[in-house]
């Protein structure tokens, strides 16, 4: 199937690793100009440097810390000057840190919704003139099952996360009269470093250590297996293309049936 992606610019944010990178390779794969950030500088241009050899597509490496207002400027600007425009975005950001409600302290609050919530708001704000200058646009948020389910242990995620898909929603309608798609993916749980340290690399082949330490939480899962990176980035590719362009407002879980929401 071809996506319509050849010659778009798309923009993956926290790309560097993990599910950020797996999303940019996935369009870069798919002919997009791919420009990508982080606030490591080596580990980017690591990460710019294995798409580029992977798929011949071009890559921007902007080191960039997306939980300042000026760092998401720069890193739009920058996409813009490069390229011309931002077709696609893909806003995605860490996690906050574990913690029960009960140890969690205004401060962990405070940067957790600059980390999540205004990550998200000043990165759609940025791209959409672009977007809408074109008549054209694909915003795709990386979030969390904690969206639909809370998570263990997580509760700054649980309290703060589901507020992003209120928001989709409700900027959705506008959005779309510009034909511009904005949803959401929510990964379960997935083979990278935010699972365990080894797998800082990302992908699906792991050694035999590794598999017995993660096999109980396999276990957990229906699929009885974690998932590989690049099965979070083919849902991203596709939700960025000209065939997804009826989709919109909608939240995708890539969870191997993790989720146990009916809705």
């Amino acid at each position: 199937m071809d996506l319509g992606l050849n010659g778009k610019v798309a923009l993956v944010e926290a790309a560097s690793k993990g599910l950020g990178k797996a999303s940019a390779l996935a369009l870069a794969r798919e002919g997009a100009r791919v420009a990508i950030c982080a606030r490591t500088a080596a580990d980017l241009e690591a990460a710019a440097e294995e798409i580029r050899h992977e798929t011949n597509a071009e890559v921007l490496a902007v080191p960039a810390d997306l939980a300042s207002a000026e760092g998401i400027r720069n890193v739009v600007a920058a996409t813009v000057e490069c390229y011309g425009a931002v077709d696609v975005l893909v806003n995605n950001s860490g996690g906050p840190p574990p913690g029960k409600f009960a140890d969690v302290t205004d401060e962990d609050w405070r940067q957790a919704f600059e980390l999540l919530t205004l990550n998200f708001v000043r990165s759609v704000r940025e791209v959409l003139p672009h977007m809408r200058r074109k008549r054209w646009g694909r915003i795709i948020g990386i979030q969390s099952s904690s969206v639909k389910q809370p998570v263990a242990q997580i509760d700054l995620s649980n309290g703060i996360r589901p507020g992003i898909a209120g928001l989709m929603k409700a900027i959705m309608p506008d959005l779309a009269r510009d034909r511009i798609t904005i949803n959401l993916v929510l990964p379960g749980m997935f083979l990278t470093s935010r699972i365990h340290p080894d797998l800082a690399a990302g992908g699906a082949h792991i050694d035999k250590a590794v598999e017995e330490q993660l096999a109980p939480l396999a276990a957990t899962i229906p699929m009885g297996r974690l998932g590989d990176p690049m099965e979070l980035g083919h849902v991203v590719a596709f939700l960025a293309s000209e065939q997804a362009s009826y989709i919109t407002g909608a939240v995708y879980q890539v969870d191997g049936g993790s989720i146990k929401s009916n809705i």
